[in-house]
């Protein structure tokens, strides 16, 4: 049987989309008074850095399930 490996990869890039989405956050707080449009962009921005970590985090779940049921 071949086993498979954890792509690091995925899971790098989920970790710099979170990074990023704590950024995004931060300034969105930081303009939620004097730019409503900026902070309300910053949180668009950031929903999307966070579906695409989910993304890359389920793709390594779903590979390593698989190496697990092997």
């Amino acid at each position: 049987m071949a086993q498979q490996q954890i792509d690091v990869n995925q899971l790098n890039q989920a970790k710099a989309n979170v990074t990023l989405t704590e950024s995004l956050l931060t300034q969105a707080i930081e303009k939620s008074s004097s730019d409503p449009t900026l902070a309300q962009e910053a949180i668009k921005q950031a929903f999307n850095e966070i579906a695409q970590a989910q993304t890359a985090v389920s793709q390594v779940q779903s590979a390593f399930s698989a190496q697990k049921s092997e």
